[in-house]
């Protein structure tokens, strides 16, 4: 199986300062680097995961301030969800009820749903399993309540099957289940609760990127073996050819765009989050690629207040 899972999700903020007080604040999500987006050096790109920084575990954003709203439609990430222990529940839904959180059952469990300062959809689902992983120590967060990063995401499409196949002929998935107009499908070998749910919406218009919205969803690959492998299939199978590879310093990368629309990025876990910083100070300071590194003065300038 080449593909292993969900690496990431990246979406859209406004205030650099503000996301980093809702995530790592609200939500005590480990600020795991901060660094800026490569092919707009004058805005952050910010990254959010577990204690460890386990590629699975990680959202990241890319704050800018004076973004218009986005418009929800169908070819999006509707949704992104955070795996919380199930004795957590009844703290989170206390903690989060000021930010407009509320209960929803779906697949036979209850979870929260809200959205963040910039309208971006989020659900807290009880992940049974995850109070045996390290957790991040947060203010005002007890450690066995900590949330332990990504769950998964639900997509809203126009046809399901087109991007079901990809997930399950491409990208190691297997369909868990239906429940109305939505498939959940999870990732084979994968953490058991890491899913992809496709909700269909034939009457939905598309959508239109801006604040509030995901970005694209990256899958992962253990390595570069692992990712052409994903490249491979995608061509032979589905006719579909991912872009050339490029390096993100903490992955590798190739993108593609999947029959609903939705951007999909493949990301080695190599070299991983460590290769320019210790693990005990991830996101403490802002680190550059080498090839911006003799921009970092006038780049420290231009990005907007964080701390």
């Amino acid at each position: 199986m080449a593909g292993i899972g969900i690496h990431h999700v990246t979406a859209i903020a406004g205030k650099a300062r503000g996301n980093r007080a809702f995530y790592a604040g609200v939500l005590g999500l480990r600020l795991i680097k901060r660094t800026v987006n490569f092919d707009d050096p004058g805005a952050f790109h910010l990254y959010y995961g577990d204690a460890e920084a386990s590629p699975g575990s990680v959202i990241t954003f890319f704050p800018w301030e004076h973004a218009a709203p986005g418009q929800l439609g169908t070819g999006e990430v509707q949704e992104i969800a955070l795996r919380a222990p199930p004795a957590a529940m009844g703290f989170w839904q206390s903690r989060l009820a000021p930010h407009g959180a509320v209960e929803h059952t779906r697949f036979g469990e209850t979870v929260l749903r809200l959205r963040d300062p910039d309208g971006l959809r989020l659900a807290v689902v009880p992940c049974p399993g995850v109070e045996r992983e390290p957790a991040w120590q947060a203010e005002g967060i007890p450690p066995a309540f900590a949330l332990r990063g990504l769950h998964g995401v639900s997509l809203l499409l126009a046809d399901a099957a087109p991007t079901a196949a990809i997930l399950s002929d491409v990208l190691g998935f297997a369909t868990l289940g239906r429940e109305g107009d939505t498939v959940r499908m999870r990732a084979v070998g994968a953490r058991d609760s890491q899913v992809v749910d496709i909700e269909v919406s034939g009457q939905a218009r598309a959508g239109r990127l801006g604040r509030g919205s995901v970005h694209h969803l990256a899958f992962r690959a253990l390595d570069d073996t692992g990712q052409a492998a994903v490249a491979a299939r995608l061509a032979e199978w589905h006719g579909i050819q991912a872009s050339p590879q490029r390096d993100r310093a903490y992955f590798r990368s190739i993108y593609f765009r999947e029959p609903g629309n939705v951007l999909f990025e493949v990301a080695t876990d190599t070299p991983g989050f460590t290769v320019d910083e210790p693990l005990a100070a991830l996101g403490q300071a802002l680190q550059l690629p080498p090839f911006l590194e003799d921009q970092r003065d006038a780049i420290l300038q231009r990005l907007p207040p964080l701390d």
